[in-house]
Parts: structure tokens; sequence; C-alpha cells
């Protein structure tokens, strides 16, 4: 690799922002949980809550999508998460997600009550709350794709539709943290949907980060 193409790289980004993660906390006699529809059935229903929407297993699958990417380990990805309580993380890429479903859990229950968590051997922030509104965090004056799922979308391979931010050096895609529908956000520039089927959020994930690992050169 030249080292032209090293210096393009490193000012090169894309942002992806999860959008509507069920992030929420509940308390089980004295101790708070990360409420899932798994563990807190009985709970949900006595609230008359829709038990799909309780899917913080999605974003967990997402993370790892994200956070296991050539992209991510270049150095030239970026997350923040807007959660179901209007929440806004960011997480640092050098970020280790759990691999078990537990730990997971575990950690964000830490993050949504002590609102950063940080690395115990450098003391480093790995993951924090952060202030409102999320288009703030945002880079100026770029690209913003809202990724959706419509019958009779048109629909653009998600390799060829990158093409068009080659020249770009900051990109943000929105991704819809939960298990049915569509993204509903007023900042996006543009929309695209990527497939004839409904997809996971984790398939997406992987989907566009591919994409700009080929148009970036990331191997």
């Amino acid at each position: 690799m030249s080292s032209l193409n090293q210096a393009v790289k490193k000012t090169q980004k894309l942002t992806v922002v999860v959008e509507n993660a069920f992030l929420e906390t509940i308390q089980v006699r004295d101790k708070y949980q990360l409420l899932n529809s798994d563990d807190h059935h009985a709970e949900m229903a006595r609230a008359k809550r829709p038990m799909e929407n309780a899917r913080p297993d999605i974003v967990h699958q997402l993370l790892l999508q994200l956070f296991d990417s050539p992209l991510n380990k270049a150095g030239l990805l970026q997350v923040y998460i807007r959660t179901n309580q209007n929440q806004i993380i960011h997480i640092n890429h050098t970020t280790k997600i759990p691999r078990t479903f537990a730990r997971f859990c575990g950690l964000m229950v830490q993050l949504l009550y002590k609102h950063q968590i940080r690395a115990a051997e450098t003391n480093e922030i790995l993951m924090r709350l952060i202030a409102g509104p999320i288009t703030k965090h945002l880079p100026m004056n770029k690209p913003v794709v809202e990724l959706e799922y419509e019958q009779g979308s048109k629909i653009v391979p998600i390799n060829e539709y990158v093409q068009k931010f080659k020249e770009e050096d900051e990109v943000v895609f929105v991704i819809g943290g939960f298990a049915r529908g569509n993204v509903e956000i007023d900042y996006s520039t543009e929309k695209t949907a990527i497939s004839q089927y409904p997809l996971s959020a984790a398939a997406v994930a992987a989907r566009v980060t591919a994409a700009f690992e080929n148009l970036w050169g990331v191997i």
C-alpha cells in the first residue's frame, strides 16, 4: 500500500448511528438488569408492553459485527447509539464488545448508571453517555444515509451505492437497532434500500462495513 493511500485513509471515516436501540434497565429485587423479553416476560406483560420491542440482543449482535470489522480495526469507524429512552452513547473504536450476551447486559447496566465505562488498565473512556441532540456529534454538511426496507422501494446494491462517496472523507449511515419497521428520523439527507429482503441489523452492518472496506481498500 502506498504512503499516499495511507494518508488518505487516515482522514476517512464512516460514522454509524444505531437508532432506537432498546437499552433499558429494570430493578429485580435488589439488582438492576437489562430489560429483555427472554428474562423479563412477566414484567413486560404486566406493563402491557410489546415483547418484540425488548430486544437488546439485536444491539449486541450489531455491535459485535461493527467492532469486529476490518474497517473498525483500521480506525475508520465511529459508532453512536441513540436508545429508546433517547440517551446517546458514544463507543470508542478500541472497545472490545463482550462476546456473551450476559456480559454485554452487565456492561450496559453499568454504563447506563455510571454514564461511562473506562478501561481497567489505561483508564481510557471506552463508552460514555453524551448530551444530545445526536446531530451535534455528526460531521457537518456530510451525507447522512438512512437505510430502509419497504416493499416496492428502489434497491441499489450497496457496493454500487457507496461509489458516490469515494471522494467523501466522512459519511454517516443510520441503522435501526430493532426487530421490525423502519428508522424514523428527521436528519437524513437521503434514503436507500440495499436488499429485497428484510435483513437483521447485524446483516445490514456487515454489508455496509464490507462495502466501505472495498471502497477504501481495507483488507
